[in-house]
Formats: structure tokens, sequence, C-alpha cells
């Protein structure tokens, strides 16, 4: 008898686990199915997993295709599956190709294509799956894909772009591609938009006036007043719109907010947060045609911290190093009736990029890459009582504000805390400032 077995969480079961089933069954004469454990999908990074373990097992038990189900609980487990049930043929789908590769050293290795559209009669009458569609195929396009498995009750559906639309669906197995905007529009729930600048305030509002729900690039946009108009659109059609600033929605930056506004430091007197790279040759962030320019890329992050912390500032100063037609460094100095802040960006100057946040009674230090918050340390002038804090950042960090999307979306009663409205608006406005200078 040729045993075969293969893993997944099988949440919001839909036709894609099906298929994956049913052609894993096709491997041989005994199906083992794996459904990962609640801790294990924490401890991998998998988000906003709905179903419980017994819910999950009773989705794949109903299929009648497994022979037997068992539970992944921890990394590594995979061996000793194959080794206690005899197992001849692993199966996983392709999202993971290579992936396994260690365990052709004790059976047969398979990589399924997934299915590349998930039947949308089911998605409507189930209302689960939110089918989303990218508008851009560019670096952070190709992060987002990869990172949206990590999050339970997404897809992602299709892709527009007027160049190399059809090679990035191939090489990350999406349903569908085109170069008409108002196609994707029309085939999804949401959209993802992950294009230059200075576009993002047209397509967002072509989307919310189409009806779907928006999860759009930092910056949102260039001017207070755009992001302000999308806001209100969004709001008058019952609709979601979010920045996707992934540290604003990551588990360590929500934590370092919150504990340097405990008071454990004292009064904030000053905060810090800087962001550099060394970036060279022909891109879109050196082009000045294309708003290309340190503050317009990174800002958003030291930003963020900033407003976080000491909300909307008294007055905003911008101090840049130009270099060929856009600013390759610039400090801004947000001030305070009580407190003042430097936001520090660079294209072409490389600094630590470091956060400090200072108070009366102590400070916070946080190393580089802040932005990722991985870890903190609360220091007083007696290091005996110093206390350091550490949390996991999962990959590029892009499914904590995925998920976000996806609950917000789900639970619109639920308004979001994390990256407000407000927010946005005050991050364009700085940006309009600097661009008005």
């Amino acid at each position: 008898m040729k045993k075969v077995i293969t893993y997944g969480t099988f949440d919001l079961f839909h036709i894609g686990h099906q298929k994956i089933l049913e052609r894993a069954k096709a491997y041989g004469d005994y199906l083992v199915v794996g459904v990962t454990g609640e801790h294990y999908d924490i401890d991998r990074g998998k988000l906003n997993v709905e179903e419980s373990l017994e819910e999950r097992i009773e989705n794949v038990r109903k299929t009648g295709l497994a022979d037997q189900i068992i539970v992944e609980n921890y990394e590594g487990q995979k061996i000793s599956d194959i080794q206690k049930y005899n197992i001849d043929v692993f199966v996983i789908g392709s999202d993971w190709l290579g992936k396994f590769d260690y365990l052709n050293d004790y059976c047969q290795v398979k990589y399924l294509e997934r299915t590349k559209g998930i039947s949308s009669s089911i998605i409507r009458s189930e209302n689960k799956i939110i089918r989303i569609g990218m508008i851009g195929a560019g670096r952070i396009a190709n992060r987002f894909v990869p990172e949206s498995k990590f999050v339970s009750g997404v897809h992602i559906s299709g892709v527009c772009s007027t160049e190399g639309a059809k090679e990035f669906a191939d090489k990350h197995e999406i349903g569908f591609y085109t170069e008409d905007y108002n196609e994707l529009i029309e085939r999804v729930d949401a959209v993802y938009i992950a294009t230059p600048h200075g576009s993002h305030y047209a397509l967002a509002k072509q989307a919310l006036l189409a009806g779907k729900h928006v999860l759009c690039e930092k910056p949102m946009t260039l001017k207070s007043s755009e992001t302000i108009e999308l806001f209100e659109i969004a709001a008058k059609n019952k609709l979601i719109l979010i920045e996707a600033i992934k540290t604003a929605f990551a588990p360590g930056f929500i934590r370092l907010i919150e504990i340097a506004k405990s008071g454990i430091i004292g009064s904030i007197k000053d905060v810090s947060a800087t962001f550099t790279k060394i970036e060279k040759g022909d891109k879109r962030e050196l082009n000045p045609d294309s708003d290309g320019g340190s503050l317009y890329e990174l800002g958003t992050y030291p930003l963020i911290g900033i407003l976080k912390l000491l909300g909307k500032p008294d007055d905003v100063n911008f101090f840049s190093y130009m270099n060929n037609g856009i600013d390759a460094y610039t400090k801004v100095i947000l001030s305070y009736k009580q407190a003042i802040a430097t936001a520090q960006t660079g294209l072409g100057v490389k600094s630590e990029g470091n956060m400090v946040i200072a108070g009366t009674e102590g400070y916070i230090y946080v190393p580089a890459p802040w932005w990722k918050t991985e870890e903190f340390e609360v220091r007083f002038e007696d290091f005996s009582k110093n206390k350091k804090f550490f949390y996991k950042f999962y990959g590029d960090g892009l499914r904590y504000e995925i998920a976000e999307f996806v609950k917000q979306i789900k639970f619109p009663d639920q308004p979001s805390w994390k990256l407000t409205s407000e927010d946005s608006i005050l991050l364009s406005n700085i940006l309009e400032r600097f661009k008005m200078n």
C-alpha cells in the first residue's frame, strides 16, 4: 500500500483545499492529512485563523478523502510523521517549492500547483474569502503575495499592470492578469495599490467609487485634501481604506507605543527615529519625475512612530541634502509645546536606523532596524531597573497590514486604532508641507 501525507491549516475550507487533497490522494492508496495546531500556526506567523482546530479537522474529515487525520504541533514534526506512518510520498502546494526538499531523504516529495481561481460561487455564498486584486507588479507587490499566504480568509485573485502582468501572475500562480484596471476592479472584492506614489489617489478613488475596499501603499497621497477626500468616499460607501504602513500593525511596535505612553519613562520629551538606506541605479525612488526622494519613500515610518507617541505637531521644519533633483537625506523637526521630535530619512546617506524615546524618568532604546520592532529596552538612571522586551516580526511584515485589512472588512463595526484616518491625513499633510518647502 502506497501512503501519502500532506499538511495545511485548512481554515475557511474552500475549493482550493479540496483540489489539493484530491490530487494528493491520487498519488497513493492511503492519505494522511496533517492539520496545523493553533500554537504552531502562531509560532510560524500564520495570522487571522478564524476556525478552531476541531472545526478545521472536521472540514477535512467531511471531504471523505483523508484516511487518517493528525495534528502538526511543532517545527520538524514532518520527519517524525513520515517515519512513524511509513509514508511513501509527501505532497504540498507549489507555494513551498524547494522548502521541503530535505524530506527527499525520507520519502518522495511532490509539489503541486495550487488552484489558480477559487470558485466565485463558493466565495459569494459563504462570504468567507476576500478576493484581492493587485494593481502593480513591482518589488513590493512581489513581497505582498507570499506574505498574504500567512493570512487566513484572503486570496490574491488577479493582478493589473501595463508591464509584466502575465509573468507576475505565472510566477505567483494568480488566477488572472489584465492591463485594464476596470476589469480588475469588477472581478475582486478589494484592491491593493502598489504603484508609484503619484498614482495612488486616482487609483484609490476609482476603486472606492466602484464599491471596493482599498489597501494603499504608503504614502497614500501627497496632499492632505486628497487623503481627506478618499476617507470621505470610503465612509460614505461603508468601505475600508487603509494605508499600508506595516510597522503600524506590528505587535512589537504596538507594544512599544503602549509602554512608552504608560508613564514608565515619565513624560516624553524627545523622540528620534531614523530610516536610511543607500540606493543606486535607475530606480523609481531616485527619479524626481516619479516623486522620488528619501522622505516620500521612507518618511512614513519614522513619522508614524512620532505621531503615535506625540500626536499632531505645532510646527514642522525640514532640512535636506539634495542630489540629482531628490532629497538624498532629510531631517524633519517636529515641535510640540512640551516636546520635540526628529525624523531622519536617507537614500544617499547612511545612518544608524534606531529609535530613541526620551522621558523625564528614563528612555526607551529601539535598535536598528527599529521599524521591525523585534526588541527594545527601557533604560533608567539606575541600570539595575532596565528591562528588555522581545517580539517576533514575521517575514517582511506585510502580513500584519493584510490581516488588519481583512479584519476591518469582516468586522467594520470595530474601527482600527492601529492606524487611523487621522494618522494618514497628518502624514500626507507633513509630506505636502515638505513639497511646498
